[in-house]
């Protein structure tokens, strides 16, 4: 998932566990009232109660009004083209899926669970066979029963890029690998529903057909783009405005980039849904221009949590650690944060040039200005995330990122500005979201740095609710002259495929929403992940994995910043609260509740 997103959305090592474990004693001296924990004084469950395990899990009620802020709108509310990890979260409250990750804390939160279906697939024909039964009572928001129809056309809407751009794009890679099908708006069956791969025999019955084996398939219906569309209520790239709801919830109002409102559907009932237990009577979103101004208030007391779930910004943070610990979490998110460089902007179509910002760049001030060992994470030393199975960690670090060249190395970075033609340096742009302070400060450090060994950088900061078409689109990053983003990714599932095949694998460079803003095209690279969806022992699989990493590093198409932590708000009304490997270390927002309705 994007930088805002998911995501490592499964399985996360126990190393992450452990690491957040030995967190403990250094957070732990920010200060704050009450017990050792951080206190109870405010009202707040104590330091990390939540992260892995349930606080205050007996104390939901139902009604009231949960309170969301945040700084970032999400990139759609629409099921198909949303990418943002907090959106795919949200939108579990309006949206379902034949099946859903648990409402666990931890490592339990990345299994997956029925919603829609009665049971996990019954899976045939040497693992290119799906099919599920649906569950009695599940309806729209007018009271119409979901049907298998509905189901497959949310799925064909995956194919209409041209129309809705952004999503993850998985379900048309494994299920129309040729690219055969043209999407539902260009579909010539007079039910818009000419996808071969899906069959809908009745209405309770869904059948998937895969041209080869994917031994994540069942992963990727998780997914929110695999969520029900009604055709008849489909506005096609007006839908994010107001989708159709088949959860407990439904949109009331939307003002983009103000606020979000929804209320209960009162057609969704709690028989047919093992997954939600639907607590608060109304959920609101309200975002904010100046991070810090949020932060703000939610250590007031105004706010219950930050929907973006990427960390109190550094003035907040501060704060918080010193007077509201108790309120607070510090779990290892599967995200890693990085600059990459855009092989169509000059001169980073040069392996040397790009080696030579990698050369250049001071780790430990980015560290840094990410927030510091505890607040923004380890050094990143390549592209694996911890989370994510193959990953070999800060032991592997080509560029010697976390050793000798931690504060960068001026010499070597001069050696590949002569090799790549460059010897008295260059001048780029860098990419930054306007409304993310801690990337502002990220891009400042890498300009800082550069700037010693030659290289000279603007920085140009872009509305970051605008992604995909900004930095999104190849040919904008061309024509703006972006020669570093700054990005940050964490995996839509927990392993390779679902880490890198955005990023790394040339099929998935895309005209709009692009991720792979590196242009990586690379026939090996391409191979290792082809091999990889049809390998079905473990060790064959982390050791592809390791492959790809060690690939992608050596194009040197990325500078790692960190392996990312969060420190994380958790307001003092919050019930039934944990943070779920399903979303890379977020609070699982499903079945959050509010201690008093009042």
């Amino acid at each position: 998932m994007t930088t805002q997103r998911t995501s490592g959305r499964r399985k996360q090592a126990a190393a992450a566990v452990a690491a957040v474990a030995a967190l403990l004693t250094t957070a732990a001296c920010g200060g704050g009232g009450g017990d050792e924990n951080g206190g109870s004084k405010t009202g707040a469950a104590g330091f990390d109660a939540a992260n892995n395990k349930v606080a205050q899990a007996d104390l939901a009620t139902k009604g009231g009004e949960l309170k969301f802020a945040g700084a970032q709108d999400a990139d759609s509310w629409d099921t198909t083209r949303g990418y943002y990890g907090f959106m795919w979260n949200f939108a579990r409250y309006y949206s379902r899926q034949l099946v859903t990750s648990a409402t666990q804390p931890g490592a339990k939160g990345a299994e997956l669970t029925p919603d829609l279906a009665t049971d996990m697939a019954k899976v045939s024909d040497d693992g290119k066979t799906y099919t599920y039964t649906l569950r009695d009572g599940i309806t729209w928001e007018d009271g119409k029963p979901i049907t298998s129809k509905d189901i497959k056309y949310g799925i064909e809407r995956v194919w209409a890029q041209d129309v809705l751009s952004g999503g993850p794009v998985y379900l048309k890679d494994v299920l129309d690998p040729k690219g055969e099908y043209k999407g539902p708006y260009k579909d010539k069956a007079a039910d818009k529903l000419g996808l071969k791969a899906i069959d809908t025999p009745d209405d309770k019955t869904i059948v998937f057909h895969l041209p080869e084996a994917n031994a994540d398939f069942e992963e990727i219906l998780a997914l929110v783009s695999a969520s029900p569309v009604r055709q008849d209520m489909d506005t096609k790239s007006k839908y994010g405005l107001h989708p159709f709801s088949s959860g407990p919830y439904k949109f009331a109002s939307y003002n983009p980039g103000k606020d979000l409102t929804l209320v209960r559907n009162t057609e969704w009932k709690q028989a047919s849904d093992p997954v939600r237990k639907a607590y608060p009577d109304k959920i609101s979103i309200k975002f904010f221009s100046n991070a810090n101004d949020l932060d703000a208030r939610l250590i007031a007391g105004d706010y219950d949590l930050d929907i973006n779930q990427t960390g109190l910004s550094p003035q907040g943070r501060t704060t918080a650690l010193q007077e509201h610990k108790a309120n607070l979490d510090n779990p290892v998110s599967g995200y890693i944060r990085y600059a990459v460089f855009p092989q169509s902007v000059k001169p980073f179509d040069n392996i040397h040039c790009r080696k030579a910002v990698i050369y250049g760049a001071d780790h430990v001030s980015l560290q840094t200005a990410r927030g510091g060992p505890v607040a923004g994470g380890d050094i990143g030393t390549n592209m694996l995330p911890p989370t994510v199975p193959g990953s070999e960690g800060q032991k592997y670090d080509p560029y010697e990122l976390n050793g000798a060249n931690k504060s960068g190395n001026a010499a070597k970075a001069k050696e590949e500005l002569k090799a790549c033609g460059q010897p008295n340096g260059f001048k780029t742009t860098i990419a930054v979201r306007n409304n993310k302070p801690v990337e502002v400060a990220t891009a400042e450090s890498l300009q800082a740095s550069l700037k010693k060994v030659g290289i000279t950088v603007d920085i140009d900061q872009y509305d970051g609710s605008q992604t995909s078409g900004i930095i999104g689109s190849p040919s904008n990053v061309k024509k703006k002259g972006y020669g570093i983003i700054i990005m940050g990714w964490g995996a839509d599932f927990g392993s390779v495929q679902g880490f890198g095949l955005p990023l790394w694998d040339g099929k998935y460079i895309l005209e709009s929403g692009n991720n792979n803003f590196a242009l990586i095209d690379d026939k090996k690279i391409n191979g290792m992940f082809d091999t990889y969806v049809k390998t079905q022992d473990d060790a064959g699989k982390l050791q592809i994995a390791k492959d790809i990493n060690h690939a992608v590093m050596d194009g040197g198409y990325y500078l790692p910043f960190v392996f990312e932590k969060f420190v994380n708000w958790r307001g003092n009304r919050l019930a039934n609260v944990y943070t779920s490997d399903a979303f890379s270390g977020m609070y699982d927002f499903v079945n959050l509740g509010l201690k008093s309705s009042k």
